[in-house]
């Protein structure tokens, strides 16, 4: 099993040291070649629309529109997987049924950690919010909660798709990862 982790810019390093001390092999994503030979892939934080104009420089955008294997967004990431998104308006993989409001949490300045809930296991996780992004749920019949943080919705799935607003690789908690890689199906001992 090999999970991708998209490596053009932001926070992919943290990543992989994740996946590493899962020990889930991982490779770093900077051309088409090596997302075609991933059977998962991360999309780190980082800035949203840099990461849009470095992929299409890779000409990354349109195999990612059609990459339908596990996908897992976090911040930027998540904002790239919105159907939408605003503050301001631009464009996106259109991936899972939410909204994508920037930089909702505050600037970097408002940058915070916090104990949220999460919902799959029922137990507080650690969320590290980095100008991070709020969620509209657009359908809610097909999308699955994750967690939340003071009622509002910071990590959410649609079939394979995983969306988070904060940023999970920054935690000590690696449980959304850890989840991730189920819904893969990698059946490392370490991995749960």
């Amino acid at each position: 099993m090999n999970i991708g982790v998209l490596a053009l810019q932001g926070g992919y390093q943290a990543h992989i040291n994740v996946l590493n001390t899962l020990g889930v092999y991982c490779s770093l994503v900077r051309e088409r070649q090596t997302l075609d030979a991933s059977d998962a892939l991360i999309i780190p934080g980082g800035e949203s629309s840099t990461l849009i104009q470095l992929l299409k420089t890779q000409q990354l955008w349109t195999p990612l529109k059609e990459y339908n294997k596990p996908i897992f967004g976090t911040c930027a990431g998540a904002i790239l997987l919105a159907k939408s998104v605003l503050s301001p308006a631009q464009e996106s993989l259109s991936r899972i049924n939410i909204r994508a409001i920037r930089n909702a949490y505050g600037r970097q300045r408002a940058s915070h950690v916090v104990q949220g809930h999460c919902i799959v296991n029922n137990t507080t996780l650690e969320m590290v919010f980095i100008r991070a992004p709020k969620f509209q749920l657009l359908s809610p019949v097909t999308l699955k909660i994750l967690a939340t943080y003071q009622e509002e919705v910071v990590a959410v799935q649609e079939n394979n798709v995983i969306a988070a607003s904060f940023h999970p690789e920054l935690s000590h908690d690696h449980y959304l990862h850890r989840y991730f890689i189920q819904q893969v199906g990698c059946s490392t001992a370490t991995a749960f």
